[in-house]
């Protein structure tokens, strides 16, 4: 089955897949991706409904779907047991493609699905609230955030430190928030389900919370027993939820290090 799914490639070396976040897309990495691209033949790719991949019904909007779409994608370039690293709605989407095809190893930023319940009702506001600001107001948050408080205001929950944004990156981030069009669909499939480990993963996986996320709360949304036995866990200092913009060096140093990992003690297949 052909894939529809856009993607950016870059740099050389073993595969790499980058996966975003919800109202995001590929671009949302591109601040850690010549740093990748140096070590690695770095994939970003877009998820069905958001950048510039479709969608193509709500029902294909779940996290599984989504990573059975992503390993379409895959199967199409001839890539095989990549590394892998997924931020937000894009960690999710990572643990249910590893369960379903062998990664070298993985790499959670931020992950969203670690609830007990349904997805907390503050997330949900939260992502809904800005959705309806970036649709209804996007023009007057676009040029917001070309000045330093702007950017504060306007990126302040999911952005660690947006004063060090560039107003092109978070330009880009309002934009797209504002005309992706599986927002609805995606949020709708994983308000009412979360993550469980159902399949073992035995390619190393580490997950970093950054230590100023303020959209998935530790209480709330970090429920770490609910992933695979041998998770690592570690918090990215300074990284906000969407940490790739104002903590890459960060960044690019965990997804390294953790393919470093499989590197030294490879999976059994």
């Amino acid at each position: 089955m052909s894939s529809s799914l856009a993607y950016t490639r870059s740099g050389s070396g073993a595969p790499l897949v980058l996966l975003h976040g919800i109202g995001l897309n590929r671009q949302s990495w591109n601040p850690v991706v010549p740093a990748l691209a140096r070590q690695f033949d770095v994939i970003a790719v877009d998820l069905p409904g958001f950048g510039d991949s479709a969608l193509a019904s709500p029902a294909q909007a779940g996290p599984r779907a989504l990573a059975e779409a992503v390993a379409g994608l895959l199967a199409e370039l001839g890539v095989t047991t990549p590394h892998l690293a997924g931020n937000s709605l894009g960690g999710w989407v990572a643990l249910e493609l590893a369960a379903i095809r062998p990664m070298a190893s993985v790499t959670l930023i931020d992950p969203a699905g670690l609830w007990k319940g349904d997805a907390p009702l503050y997330c949900r506001i939260s992502l809904r609230t800005s959705r309806w600001l970036a649709r209804r107001a996007g023009r007057l948050l676009s040029r917001l955030v070309n000045y330093r408080l702007g950017r504060a205001l306007v990126l302040g929950q999911t952005h660690g430190h947006p004063t060090r944004l560039t107003p092109a990156y978070a330009r880009e981030t309002v934009t797209s928030m504002g005309t992706c069009t599986g927002f609805e669909a995606t949020l709708a499939a994983t308000a009412r389900c979360r993550y469980l480990a159902t399949a073992p993963i035995t390619a190393p996986l580490t997950l970093a919370f950054g230590s100023r996320d303020v959209l998935l709360l530790p209480r709330q949304s970090r429920h770490v027993d609910q992933l695979p036995p041998g998770t690592q866990a570690e918090t990215l200092p300074g990284g906000g939820h969407v940490p790739m913009a104002n903590a890459p060096a960060a960044v690019a140093e965990l997804i390294t290090r953790t393919a470093a990992r499989a590197a030294q003690a490879p999976a059994v297949r």
